[in-house]
Parts: C-alpha cells; sequence; structure tokens
C-alpha cells in the first residue's frame, strides 16, 4: 500500500525537533532533513539579518517536508513564506507540518516543478527578499538511485540541479536580495558557469566537512543579482564533528542558532540530524 502522509495513524512516521519551538513529521524510511537543509537555513538566515532592507517574503525552492522553510520562519517571525515542492510525498508532508507549527496564516505551499514557467508566473517574480534551495546533487545515471521515491527525487535531479535552481531563484529574487543554496563539492563549476550565464554574482561560499580530517561534502553558496562583481568570501569550514566523532563547537553553535536545546530528542530518544546527511 502506498504511503500516505495526511494518515495520522501513518507508523513510518517521526517526530523531530527542527527548532526551539517547531517540529517535523518526516518519513522514518524515506527522506529526511539533514545537516545539509540546517547549514543552508543558517547561512541564509544570517544574511538575511544583516540585510537593510529586513526580510517580509522568503521563498524556499523544493522545499521537501518543509525543513529549511521552518528554520527560517522560526528565525523571522513576521516573515510572510512561500515554498515549491513537486514530489507528492514530500509536499504532503511539508504541509501537515505547516498546519501543526501553527504557520499556515504565513506560509503558501505550491505543489509543482519549480521549472515551469506557468507557476512562475502564478507566484510572481522578482518579489522575494530570500531565496533559498537545497537541490539534489547527482544526475540522472551518475548515483544509484532509492527505491523509494521520495529518497530517490531529493538524491538524483530528475527535476533538474543547481542549475534549474539559480535559475528560478534569479527569477524570484528581488535584485540585490541573497540567493541562498547548498551544491554538492564537486560541483562547484556547474556553480558558477550557471551563475555566469543568468548574471548572478557569487559572494561567499561556506564548506561542509561531516568529519575532521575527511573532504568537503557540500558547500552553502551566497549569490545576488543586479550588484557589481565582487571577490568571493571564503569562510573557514564547518566541520559537524571531532575525529571522535562528537560534536564541534561549531555544530553546538548551530543548535544554539535556532533554539535547540542541547539535549533535545526526538520522540524516539534520538538526537536531531544537525550533523548527519543524507548521503551514503
Amino acid at each position: 500500500m502506498a504511503f500516505n502522509a495526511t494518515d495520522n495513524t501513518a507508523a513510518d512516521l517521526t517526530d523531530d525537533v527542527i527548532t526551539g519551538s517547531f517540529r517535523l513529521y518526516q518519513r522514518r524510511r524515506g527522506h529526511r532533513y539533514s545537516i545539509d537543509d540546517v547549514l543552508t537555513a543558517f547561512v541564509a538566515c544570517r544574511v538575511a539579518a544583516a540585510e537593510e532592507r529586513g526580510v517580509t517574503q522568503a521563498m524556499d525552492l523544493g522545499t521537501g517536508i518543509g525543513s529549511v522553510l521552518h528554520m527560517v520562519a522560526w528565525k523571522f517571525p513576521e516573515a510572510e513564506l512561500v515554498g515549491i515542492e513537486a514530489q507528492t510525498e514530500s509536499i504532503a508532508l511539508a504541509r501537515r507540518n505547516v498546519v501543526r507549527n501553527e504557520l499556515a496564516a504565513r506560509v503558501t505551499l505550491f505543489e509543482g516543478d519549480l521549472r515551469d514557467v506557468s507557476l512562475r508566473d502564478t507566484i510572481g517574480g522578482e518579489r522575494f527578499e530570500l531565496v533559498t534551495g537545497t537541490p539534489p546533487y547527482f544526475p540522472p545515471g551518475t548515483a544509484i538511485p532509492s527505491p523509494d521515491a521520495q529518497r530517490a527525487h531529493a538524491r538524483i535531479e530528475y527535476r533538474g540541479g543547481v542549475e534549474a535552481y539559480l535559475e528560478a531563484a534569479r527569477f524570484f529574487a528581488v535584485p540585490g536580495a541573497p540567493i541562498v543554496l547548498c551544491a554538492e563539492a564537486r560541483t562547484a563549476d556547474r556553480v558558477r558557469e550557471a551563475a555566469t550565464r543568468l548574471g548572478l554574482v557569487p559572494e561567499a561560499r561556506l564548506d561542509a566537512v561531516p568529519r575532521e580530517g575527511e573532504p568537503v561534502l557540500f558547500s552553502v553558496w551566497t549569490l545576488r543579482h543586479g550588484v557589481p562583481a565582487r571577490s568571493l568570501a571564503e569562510e573557514p569550514p564547518f566541520v559537524a564533528r571531532d575525529r571522535g566523532g562528537e560534536r564541534t563547537a561549531q555544530s553546538w553553535a548551530l543548535r544554539e542558532f535556532f533554539g535547540v536545546p542541547k539535549h533535545a530528542r526526538d520522540k524516539q530518544g534520538r538526537e536531531p540530524r544537525d550533523t548527519e546527511t543524507n548521503e551514503p
């Protein structure tokens, strides 16, 4: 029987901490929020907080179950947010999470492909002061897809990769507004080439290392359009865990940033996945 995210008795769901006051329903064996989402939201919120214009409207592309969207909503309690998601199980859970966290008055979710021009026109261009995205990392044929459709679409670029996300972000973002998205470490050239083609200026990049001594797994990029070219700012990498597997000071600070208590657990007794990745 197919999974139904609207079934309140679904044993497939877990109930997990995402911020100090928000929780998410997630599929136990489906796509789950990870360090990619948390670090993208962190960079986005940090950059947006420094903007003189503030953030009254924010967009999350490929919002999945709503993880980045919820973190941004928590940090900017006056902002209105829009999320786009095409995957059936994910959008159903995102809608359920928005309702359970009492965000329906300021969050609007659209089910559809972010590449769809008619959907873009329905929402309206150049209206968001912050645009975020966590695209899948692998073109079809370059990685083994999960037999689970939700997980497969989160990992494989069936509906476009970083280029499609940047093109959509360019359409939705107010000129000069930050566009923040993550990309697999080996795709830096794809980000730069797409940025050049779309007239986007890469402003900063934060590399993420899952464990001290391991290679960079992904990077969080900040880009803008309608601004002069500038040198790319690179800060020391974010390292999730030390060589012994313990959380680093950076990891604890990330939890604190989103108001997650130090010893928070989900209802199954597990820590939040803010140092885990969905990659094998």
